[in-house]
């Protein structure tokens, strides 16, 4: 039997990860350009990482469409794990949740699952967890949601409002299937095995909590995907709509190969970097480039490999026609590694510069969003 060549799950992505693969082992939808053309009827632009398929399967969506189009809402869910400080691999999906709220309308439920950190990193105390919520929501209050239509909240402190949801969940999944679905076994703790059931929760708030039959659209990155699996199971057995979810790749890291990551600090640039230290990370990424200049004109880089051009192409250059020609320029030679780090590195310092200006005014606006028992 050949071996894994990646894994993806909720606490562990490594490898080259093969999406069409996962799309066949999670049992998701791909994005087809059918329900592209759908989306763009009521968005009359598509999003960037729609256009480019980063988010690129889904659960269900096309039936939050079909609610939609006959007049009924739709709410959002998505969160953040805060372990740590954020970087720019954690707020590509919460940049498209806040793409989806603008344009549907539409509630948000940001969960902060410190709970989840707490139980799963033995270094970390609640008291550090709790700390990187309030760290973390100033990052997502920056990025511009509407006040009125966003209820942020750490699972520590709102325990109590989620609990006897988290109870009705919990009671209608089974340990067997909590364990082929996480992979829990002896030694995993009981904390964390209860845990799915509170991540579950507010997939189904604006029904219990609010009376509102509407469904939820959750915006993610695919390897969550396990905890909509199985809070889709629950959900008719408690009379709720099943929760629909949009799922994105992963932001590679500035190193070669393999995903962004907290534990490779130098290949991330997090939202709290300075300017010149998120600079020097650019200019040390692995690259496309050939071993000489004069290699480089004359057999042309390889894009593909090149973690500048993925940062470019992803998240940074929007406007396609230019993004099309430096990958042409890239190709051809016309182009080298050092100048391709320089429109990067310009992009990523412009973006923290205004973030952190508009992080420094969160610190404000925390008690518009945030909720507590």
């Amino acid at each position: 039997m050949q071996k894994k060549k990646f894994v993806v799950t909720p606490w562990e992505v490594s490898g080259e990860i093969d999406y069409e693969k996962l799309i066949e082992e999670f049992g998701v939808e791909p994005i087809t350009d059918k329900l592209l053309k759908r989306i763009k009827k009521h968005t009359k632009e598509l999003h960037m990482f729609l256009r480019r398929k980063f988010f690129f399967s889904h659960r269900d969506f096309n039936h939050v469409l079909d609610s939609y189009e006959r007049g009924q809402k739709f709410v959002l869910y998505t969160g953040r794990g805060p372990s740590g400080h954020t970087h720019l691999g954690h707020i590509i999906p919460w940049i498209f949740t806040k793409h989806l709220q603008d344009v549907f309308d539409a509630k948000l439920y940001f969960q902060m699952t410190d709970d989840e950190k707490f139980l799963i990193k033995p270094e970390l105390t609640l008291e550090q967890t709790i700390g990187f919520t309030y760290d973390n929501a100033l990052d997502v209050i920056a990025l511009g949601f509407d006040p009125k239509k966003t209820k942020i909240f750490s699972n520590i402190e709102y325990a109590k409002t989620q609990y006897k949801m988290a109870l009705q969940i919990a009671k209608h999944i089974p340990f067997s299937t909590a364990k082929a679905v996480f992979g829990f076994n002896s030694t995993s703790n009981i904390g964390i095995i209860f845990f799915p059931a509170m991540q579950a929760v507010p997939a189904f708030m604006a029904q219990l909590f609010e009376g509102q039959n509407e469904r939820c659209l959750i915006p993610c990155a695919v390897d969550q995907e396990p905890y909509w699996r199985v809070a889709r199971d629950v959900a008719p057995k408690l009379g709720l709509h099943k929760p629909a979810g949009i799922y994105c790749k992963f932001l590679p890291g500035l190193g070669q190969g393999g995903k962004m990551s907290a534990s490779l600090p130098e290949t991330c640039v997090y939202t709290t970097d300075s300017l010149e230290y998120a600079k020097k990370k650019v200019w040390n990424a692995f690259t496309g480039g050939r071993a000489t200049v004069k290699e480089q004109r004359e057999k042309g880089g390889i894009p593909e490999i090149c973690s500048v051009y993925h940062w470019l192409y992803i998240l940074f250059e929007k406007d396609d026609g230019k993004i099309k020609e430096i990958y042409r320029k890239c190709k051809n030679g016309e182009i080298l590694c050092g100048e391709d780090k320089e429109i990067l590195a310009n992009y990523v310092n412009k973006f923290l510069s205004e973030h952190q200006r508009k992080r420094e005014k969160a610190k404000d606006l925390l008690e518009k969003f945030m909720v507590r028992d």
